[in-house]
């Protein structure tokens, strides 16, 4: 009988061995966690239309995980990179689709898309070339660092 419980016992461990070799630290779990809303500012500086509705994605979905609560929850894109045509008049029907959903983001007060003057003149354009929903700032680097220090946001990139 000890035997045969020996062997049982070394055939389970065997089989417990063989899946500790593929997750030998065991799997993962999911973890319930609320969270109170934040003032965020994200540092956006991307080269296509993917990254930038990837940002807009992330954005977003933090709004949506702050309930979009617009009185405790703030959310501000700082644009300074090369998504700036995207958001020049002349360009609105080459890129109405993503232009249409930047502009509903900002509809419910939590997210805000303010532009860098600086970095837009360098791409030829004047606060008259953007659409009326973006703010213009006089820096990039400036407003971020206001935002954080004046105003206690949290720095995304």
């Amino acid at each position: 009988m000890n035997r045969m419980l020996l062997l049982i016992v070394m055939l389970l461990t065997s089989l417990i061995a063989t899946a500790d070799e593929r997750a030998p630290w065991g799997t993962s779990e999911a973890v319930k966690q609320d969270y109170q809303p934040q003032k965020v500012v994200y540092d956006v500086a991307v080269s296509s239309r993917k990254e930038l509705e990837q940002v807009f994605d992330r954005a977003s979905y933090l709004s949506q995980v702050y309930e979009a609560d617009p009185f405790s929850a703030s959310i501000v894109l700082v644009l300074h990179g090369d998504e700036i045509p995207f958001f020049a008049v002349k360009n609105y029907l080459k890129y109405k689709e993503l232009v249409t959903r930047a502009r509903s983001l900002t509809v419910g007060d939590v997210i805000d898309i303010r532009m860098c003057q600086i970095a837009a003149r360098g791409h030829g354009y004047a606060p008259e070339d953007i659409h009326g929903f973006v703010q213009m700032v006089p820096m990039a680097d400036a407003e971020i660092i206001r935002l954080q220090r004046e105003e206690n946001y949290a720095y995304m990139q």
